[in-house]
């Protein structure tokens, strides 16, 4: 049992049963009251999203969730492949896990899956990934103010925007958590 004061973004508990991480914390004090907890959880089996509100000095029960690296390997249709890297097992995952994070994805990726008690509760990707450039949409002569971009498709489909320097057959780095372009890799 931990003090709802010690939960941070990423700590993960649970509650009536259900499993949630904390996605946002607050800790709000007023003079004559005592302070309230408000976070914003996941709950890591519906994959929903909500707030919760605690008064400080609750409790709540914190789990160790087990982290284990794994490569993707393939996408069937309707089941996500890995390959533990450890003891070479292939877990298969269902792809609306994912959500838009599936455009993320490329052969031979590693992640993190995360479990409690045997069940994959949640994952983790990497910060960053390189991907090449499939398309690029055709920059329009003197179109320079304001530091302008385009719509570039990256080799897993994804699109995203980028300098008007980038070309097709170019690497760039992407921000996983934003989903956004950081730089273009030497190739």
């Amino acid at each position: 049992m931990i003090d709802v004061n010690q939960l941070r973004k990423g700590t993960t508990f649970t509650q009536d049963g259900e499993l949630y991480r904390v996605m946002d914390y607050s800790h709000n004090k007023t003079a004559r009251s005592g302070a309230t907890i408000r976070v914003t959880v996941r709950n890591l089996r519906s994959g929903s999203t909500t707030q919760m509100t605690f008064n400080g000095g609750t409790r709540v029960e914190d789990i160790r969730v087990e982290g284990r690296p794994v490569q993707y390997l393939f996408d069937d249709g309707e089941f996500l492949t890995f390959m533990d890297m450890e003891t070479y097992e292939q877990p298969q995952l269902r792809r609306d896990i994912f959500g838009d994070d599936i455009m993320f994805l490329k052969e031979n990726m590693e992640i993190k899956l995360n479990s409690y008690q045997g069940e994959v509760i949640d994952y983790e990707m990497p910060k960053t990934m390189e991907y090449e450039v499939t398309e690029v949409e055709l920059a329009v002569a003197g179109d320079r103010a304001n530091n302008p971009t385009k719509r570039i498709t990256l080799e897993t489909g994804l699109e995203i925007q980028a300098p008007m320097f980038i070309n097709a057959g170019d690497t760039v780095k992407v921000n996983l958590e934003e989903g956004s372009y950081i730089t273009r890799v030497n190739s």
